[in-house]
């Protein structure tokens, strides 16, 4: 009997995701657990369930399998928020409860659903106008708000009362939906918040008339419009955010700080009992302020302020209020090069030397966070209040927790095994959380070493039945990169994709240079007004350690590098910078010309383009295109709106124009995501056809 390929089971398993559970949402006490599942390793639908805590025992609470048929209808807007969300699947791919997780609230193509959570399970549709987005349930559990079109909108939780809260005041306004720098760059995908009382709506208001507007479309289809794309590239006018706080009743009140100064809305927390925090940064993201809300007159002030002469990390949800009245923060400590958890007056919560990842909870027992003891591994701790750190997970492998009422909802992967484990544990014991994801055909034997004197964190992956010594083989690094982006991590179903490369006669090299993350802020930062450099020096010498350990193994003669996004553009830069290493090169959906790319990211690297275009010029690829003389196979999606194919062509075009031979794959109706299985699939096999002709393997 033949068995599946990897790449048909990746693309089937929508790279193995499907049947996995994930969206964890604990009741305040930990007796309930509320979750997302589809219901095998090859359906994609996902269905919302409930756990209770004390038995194990699993409810499924909604199935939209009952509850809509046919293929899913979803908005304009809706697309390109999945698209931030980097969301590929259907259903029920997100909800949102009251703080007593006992009424849930789904969209589902485009309609409205809520779902008593305790007692029988009672779903009911809501008879409200949509497409309905991001529905979020009042604290309360009596009201629902939802953006529908470009305004948000708010019910009662049976679907009565239906009204307008905010409004668009033209056409190139929105209401109650997140930014497209926030969705894309800062990691905030809401754009409203409920008060603690449930009597009034933050909402953010984002007028796009000031910005410049570009056009996707799908040439396969030429009898359909060109969509409409806001898009802020670097140096260009940004959407201008506002904030309004809008009662029930639909009085209105702004919300006052100096906007010109700091432009960008990082994140906002309303904790009961509490101001509700704003985290404002300034463009160059080098100042960021963290404001208090006065819900009454929409007043803020100032009660906290962070510089960096480099950045100021993004940090969505570490920013709140302690139950002693603390100031949460995380921040660079950059005399001890850590990111820290900052208490306010009480100063660092945790004790230097502890790499802090990010705050996944905050309950009366102390933080919850990601550490990284090394970068391969994120191991969770909570932090008490006093700073002793306690152990939740084990120190090594890749974890990920949520917690609340002393419960504990744990996902870990190890380098042992492609298995994901999710399990809850309580006071009552611990339960297994049931995953129908498919486990690879494959089974990834990776190495990880420290290679060259910067220790580059580098995984190193030969064939499942080579012998060592036996052959010489041809190289394939597999990078991303990028800033704030790891590969190289101790779960070994981050590789799958890479032994199934290796196992077509290839050593794959994947590494992880300066600017990825756990190794500080000075790490970090060394990419600051050069995103070329140092990335491609740290592939060179990731090689040179790896051909240094296995000499009889590996073939320098021949070696080929292959990304996508910064790892397409940096898969790109490679052989046109340094041919003399790389002999091929895939890039796909590669940034050629930074100019082209968004401002938050781009700028926050680069600096403005207008004031100093020397890091611009010096990182794009354009100029480059004369001197190519290896294969270079362009991969790109045609309807990408992230990063444009504007990039790819741009790049074909000098090489044209200089006669340079290149190959481009172009991908029909494919956005910077490739969700379609047959796609996703052929991309693969492409690929390996070109890597084998381009290295004689």
């Amino acid at each position: 009997m033949q068995h599946e390929s990897f790449p048909r089971q990746s693309a089937r398993t929508h790279r193995f995701t499907a049947g996995a559970p994930r969206g964890f949402t604990l009741s305040p006490d930990g007796s309930r657990v509320v979750f997302v599942r589809s219901t095998s390793g090859t359906d994609v639908v996902g269905r919302l369930w409930g756990l209770d805590a004390a038995t194990g025992a699993e409810t499924l609470l909604a199935d939209p399998t009952l509850l809509h048929s046919g293929p899913e209808e979803l908005s304009v807007q809706e697309r390109a928020r999945r698209e931030r969300m980097r969301e590929g699947s259907s259903g029920i791919v997100g909800f949102s409860t009251d703080t007593e997780v006992t009424v849930a609230a789904f969209a589902l193509s485009g309609g409205l659903y809520a779902v008593a959570l305790t007692g029988s399970a009672d779903v009911h549709a809501l008879d409200v106008p949509g497409p309905v987005i991001d529905p979020r349930v009042s604290p309360d559990g009596t009201h629902v708000a939802y953006v529908s079109g470009r305004s948000l909108r708010v019910a009662r939780i049976d679907g009565s009362e239906d009204r307008a809260l905010a409004e668009p005041a033209h056409d190139a306004e929105t209401c109650g939906l997140a930014d497209f720098v926030a969705a894309e760059e800062l990691q905030r995908q809401r754009g409203f918040w409920w008060s603690p009382d449930s009597a009034a709506v933050l909402v953010e208001r984002v007028d796009e008339a000031g910005v410049q507007q570009w056009w996707i479309a799908d040439p396969v289809h030429p009898e359909r419009a060109p969509q409409q794309h806001r898009y802020a590239s670097a140096g260009t006018p940004n959407a201008v955010v506002s904030l309004e706080i809008v009662q029930l009743d639909g009085t209105s009140t702004p919300v006052v700080w100096d906007s010109s100064a700091y432009p960008y809305l990082a994140d906002v927390v309303w904790q009961p009992g509490r101001e509700a925090l704003l985290v404002m940064m300034s463009r160059d993201q080098r100042d960021e302020q963290v404001l208090a809300l006065h819900p009454v007159t929409g007043a803020t002030s100032v009660v906290a302020e962070v510089h960096d002469d480099a950045w100021v990390d993004a940090t969505p949800g570490a920013t709140r209020w302690s139950t002693h009245g603390w100031l949460l923060t995380l921040r660079a400590d950059h005399a001890t090069d850590t990111y820290r958890v900052h208490a306010g007056a009480a100063g660092w919560l945790s004790p230097a030397g502890l790499q802090v990842r990010g705050v996944l909870d905050v309950d009366d027992d102390g933080v919850v966070a990601s550490v990284a003891p090394d970068p391969v591994h994120a191991p969770v701790v909570r932090i008490a209040w006093d700073g002793t750190v306690t152990p939740v997970t084990p120190s090594t492998g890749w974890h990920m927790a949520r917690s609340a009422g002393g419960t504990d909802v744990v996902t870990s992967r190890s380098l042992e095994s492609t298995e994901v484990v999710y399990a809850l544990t309580s006071a009552a014991g611990s339960h297994p959380i049931t995953s129908f994801a498919e486990r690879p055909v494959v089974t990834p034997r990776a190495t990880l070493i420290e290679a060259g004197p910067s220790r580059l964190r580098t995984a190193v992956l030969f064939p499942t039945h080579h012998i060592p010594g036996s052959s010489r083989l041809p190289v394939v690094l597999s990078p991303y990169g990028g800033p704030h982006h790891p590969e190289v991590v101790a779960a070994a179903g981050a590789f799958g994709e890479d032994q199934w490369l290796a196992d077509q006669g290839f050593v794959v090299v994947v590494a992880d240079g300066r600017g990825t993350p756990g190794r500080g802020p000075a790490w970090d930062r060394t990419v600051r007004h050069d995103l070329a450099t140092p990335a491609l020096e740290d592939q060179v010498a990731a090689l040179a350690a790896v051909a240094e350990a296995w000499p009889d193994d590996v073939d320098t003669d021949r070696v080929a590098i292959r990304g996508w996004s910064f790892g397409g553009y940096l898969a790109a830069l490679a052989v046109l910078r340094r041919p003399d290493v790389f002999h091929a090169a895939v890039a796909g959906a590669p940034v050629t010309e930074w100019r082209l790319y968004d401002t938050a990211y781009t700028e926050r690297y680069l600096g403005d383009p207008a004031q100093d275009p020397a890091p611009y010029d010096a990182c794009s690829l354009i100029p480059l295109a004369g001197g190519l003389t290896r294969p270079l196979l362009l991969i790109h999606g045609l309807t990408d709106d992230n990063v444009v194919v504007a990039h790819t062509l741009r790049l074909s075009g000098a090489l044209t124009v200089a006669g340079r031979p290149h190959e481009v794959l172009p991908l029909s109706g494919v956005t910077h995501m490739t969700p379609q299985e047959e796609v996703a699939e052929n991309k693969l096999l492409l690929e390996l056809s070109f890597l084998r002709r381009a290295l004689r393997a």
